[in-house]
């Protein structure tokens, strides 16, 4: 995690008045297995944890909260800490799973924002490279979206926004590197319709003027040499100065008859 997302969820932690003060100084080598708490006193204690970076303990302190007093103001406090305690030590299946559970119970309450903010972040810090499964990519692409569709106006959606388009930039990556391989197959069909996609869905991506440029490719050596000039005008007109627009130019010159 980079040192401003790691900023801008501290600052997001601080802003939902979740801080409680332990009356005494705790004694850092108690443990977490169940023993019966007043609430201010197991609240306090896994505040302190937190405070301390000892996330995992903060988390599981949080979760004893829920467990032990589940219907006082505490429990819908202690959720979000639990997830982000999680979030902060890098258990995000864990940090999804409280924060949704906020959500299940909570849909109305005015952290719903935040709570659907961690679950896209959580899904976000799993993004693997192009080579390899992108289903992590597609959930946090859809809890971005669903943020950004519930709560456009907060500053959680301001920051998903940006999220939105390094995700799809990282998805157009994903279809380029397959559609690639399949014209180095020459399995020119399949590869078109990576490529499409491409433009379809993902135009306003950096991968784009290279997808328009492989259409040219691909529809020339399935011998479609009109869609491949509508694909090369298309590449000239939005990108004129690209490399990619150059290369197709010159396909078209050497294989396409001018009229």
């Amino acid at each position: 995690m980079t040192k401003t997302v790691r900023t801008a969820v501290l600052l997001t932690a601080a802003t939902l008045g979740l801080s409680a003060c332990a009356n005494n100084r705790l004694d850092t080598k108690l443990d977490t297995q169940y023993v019966a708490r007043d609430v201010n006193t197991l609240y306090a204690l896994a505040k302190d944890r937190a405070d301390r970076g000892q996330w995992k303990q903060a988390a599981a302190l949080f979760l004893e909260v829920e467990r032990q007093h589940p219907y006082s103001v505490w429990a819908r406090r202690a959720q979000l800490m639990g997830a982000f305690a999680h979030y902060m030590s890098k258990d995000y299946i864990e940090s999804v799973g409280a924060a949704q559970r906020f959500l299940t119970i909570h849909p109305g309450n005015k952290d719903a924002p935040y709570a659907t903010y961690m679950v896209a972040m959580s899904y976000y810090q799993q993004i693997e490279d192009i080579e390899r499964d992108q289903k992590i990519t597609q959930q946090a692409r859809d809890a971005f979206q669903t943020l950004v569709r519930r709560h456009p106006n907060t500053r959680y959606a301001a920051d998903a926004r940006l999220k939105l388009d390094l995700i799809n930039d990282h998805l157009a990556g994903k279809e380029m590197e397959i559609g690639r391989f399949y014209q180095q197959q020459r399995n020119w069909l399949p590869a078109t319709m990576r490529f499409r996609n491409v433009i379809d869905n993902y135009q306003t991506t950096s991968h784009a003027p290279e997808a328009l440029h492989r259409l040219v490719e691909s529809y020339l050596a399935l011998g479609i040499p009109a869609e491949a000039q509508k694909a090369a005008a298309v590449l000239g007109a939005n990108y004129p100065e690209s490399k990619w627009y150059d290369r197709s130019y010159k396909l078209i010159q050497r294989y396409v008859p001018q009229g």
